[in-house]
């Protein structure tokens, strides 16, 4: 039988079963407090917890049953564990109390061992569920605060860089996000934009995105990569970037755990866009004339192949014109029926959303996503990055 103490409340109209019972569990070092009816035990349970009750089924005005009716209404079997104590011959108080929520149940008269090991049996299980709701909670607060974290470090402060306009929308399925995006300024006159999609999501999927992140930090020194430093500064290309992420991230060997990414250089003086993809989702360019045109994109994720060829694309964008970076979340929800939000949908929302702001833009097409999904919890990560040239 179980060591674990309980406060527990013996709620029976018969005294002397009250004090026999009650002094059986005292022995056993438990804290033991009476109730002689139904409406005494609420009343104590409305002052103060318990570990355990154990209930009478046949008590004068509130019944053991309707007492257990009542109580269930607030806490749940896990919460405050019950155990009914009702005559051998009432077998149908017993299925009774057991539909509605009972844990346990003991036969009068009381064999007072088979009690006793029943009430350690229950006090186990919730000293068990206690732990791993107070593990839970603990766990709970970890991932908000790394959550909080993962938004702070989202790109608030963009450069200001008229006559474009560059804005996002980050949207976690989960507390933490695999996705992971940013907008920096690398010289005065190129911005370096990415986004990161990490296979799977939680914690594993976030601190992976996070090193990413720190690897991509526009910092000049030997240790950068998106920046050239000593004889030769200046801004190191795409696809070398790419390049260098791959070797710093050899996941060859665990398939599962791989990133895609979509980096790129904005150059504010010629409106071109330098970018390389490693199994990323190429842009989506709308004009002003309102056609979208798809730019698709090839190339290895990071950590698939010890020695991909990361290709560099430039795109220039013309006054009027809106480019769009996303993860796949945009192209791979689901509905009730299993039909995907897919490529054409994206490009309908986007074009139906040009004469609004590229802010509200972003927002009503993630809105369609959910929209289409039927929930706000989402199956991925959502990001995109809208760049619009006036």
């Amino acid at each position: 039988m179980s060591d674990i103490q309980g406060i527990i409340l013996v709620v029976d109209d018969n005294e002397m079963n009250r004090d026999m019972l009650s002094r059986r569990l005292a022995r056993r070092k438990h804290t033991v407090i009476t109730a002689k009816n139904g409406q005494e035990a609420l009343d104590l349970i409305g002052k103060k917890s318990f570990d355990l009750i154990i209930l009478d089924v046949m008590m004068p005005g509130i019944s053991g049953i309707e007492v257990l009716k009542i109580l269930r209404e607030s806490f749940s079997a896990t919460d405050l564990p019950i155990i009914m104590a009702t005559a051998k011959s009432e077998s149908e108080d017993i299925v009774e109390a057991l539909k509605l929520g009972a844990n346990d149940y003991v036969t009068k008269p009381l064999n007072f061992p088979v009690v006793l090991a029943r009430v350690g049996t229950q006090l186990s299980l919730k000293n068990s569920q206690d732990a791993l709701k107070s593990a839970h909670d603990r766990m709970k607060l970890d991932l908000d605060a790394a959550a909080e974290i993962q938004q702070k470090l989202l790109p608030y402060n963009l450069p200001e860089i008229d006559p474009f306009v560059i804005a996002w929308k980050f949207y976690p399925c989960d507390e933490l996000a695999g996705d992971f995006l940013n907008i920096f300024q690398l010289n005065e006159n190129e911005i370096g934009i990415y986004i990161v999609d990490v296979m799977g999501h939680g914690v594993p999927a976030a601190l992976l995105s996070f090193s990413v992140s720190r690897n991509l930090f526009p910092l000049a020194g030997p240790d950068s990569i998106v920046l050239n430093s000593g004889d030769t500064p200046g801004v190191v290309s795409p696809a070398e970037v790419l390049t260098k992420l791959n070797t710093l991230y050899p996941f060859q060997t665990n398939k599962d755990r791989f990133f895609t990414i979509l980096y790129g250089v904005l150059d504010i003086r010629n409106g071109q866009f330098r970018y390389s993809s490693a199994g990323h989702p190429g842009p989506l360019i709308i004009s002003s004339d309102q056609s979208v045109k798809e730019i698709r994109s090839a190339g290895f994720p990071i950590g698939i192949v010890g020695e991909p060829d990361y290709k560099e694309t430039t795109i220039t964008l013309d006054p009027g014109d809106r480019m769009y970076l996303y993860s796949d979340g945009f192209i791979e929800e689901r509905n009730k029926d299993g039909d995907l939000f897919d490529i054409n949908q994206l490009q309908e929302s986007i074009k139906r959303n040009y004469p609004l702001t590229l802010v509200k833009s972003l927002e009503n097409t993630v809105n369609a996503i959910m929209a289409w999904h039927g929930s706000e919890h989402l199956s991925d990560d959502l990001s995109i990055i809208g760049v619009e040239i006036k």
